[in-house]
């Protein structure tokens, strides 16, 4: 996890061109690593799960209830594993030590306009299902007609996600300036 300012050392291809922006705005937040993401995938073995789920999928010809039911289903699937403790546990040492782990927080990827909210007390439990809940979203069946679209294929890459206390102002991409 990075505080803004640690993560707008990165290049914008790793933490988002928006990250750059609110960093330079010295807006508070903290980054979760897309690693953090790609580790979560990886220990609960959701790749493969999610591959035998959207199997029956054919690109070619994409039956739309049957893609509704598997998103559904999807979505339960990467909200309902557990991170591992070690994970859970860094995740909390962070929150606190961005001041995250009270108050009112917008998760969302950077760049992005869709957030889930959460009013988090200590440690932050609230903030980790928004984080598994924002996670989710990746598996809506807009989301993955389009990466049909795209690619021909539903997987998704890990991307990093910004924790913002709610009502942060998001920077103006073309002014650098800060808007409501």
């Amino acid at each position: 996890m990075l505080s803004l300012s640690e993560a707008a050392r990165r290049p914008e291809s790793d933490v988002g061109a928006e990250t750059h922006r609110l960093a330079a705005q010295g807006v508070s937040g903290m980054l979760v690593p897309a690693a953090f993401e790609e580790a979560y995938y990886l220990g609960v073995n959701l790749p493969e799960q999610l591959a035998r789920l959207f199997a029956p999928v054919l690109p070619t010809r994409i039956d739309e209830d049957l893609l509704d039911t598997l998103c559904e289903q999807a979505q339960a699937l990467v909200r309902g594993h557990a991170l591992s403790d070690d994970a859970v546990q860094l995740f909390y040492r962070a929150l606190k030590n961005a001041g995250l782990d009270s108050g009112l927080l917008d998760v969302r990827r950077p760049d992005e306009p869709r957030s889930e909210q959460a009013q988090v007390r200590p440690p932050g439990l609230a903030a980790l299902h928004a984080l598994k809940r924002l996670w989710a979203q990746d598996w809506t069946l807009g989301a993955v007609l389009a990466r049909l679209d795209d690619t021909g294929g539903v997987g998704v890459d890990a991307r990093p996600t910004l924790l913002l206390p709610a009502g942060s102002r998001r920077p103006d991409s073309e002014t650098q300036t800060v808007r409501p």
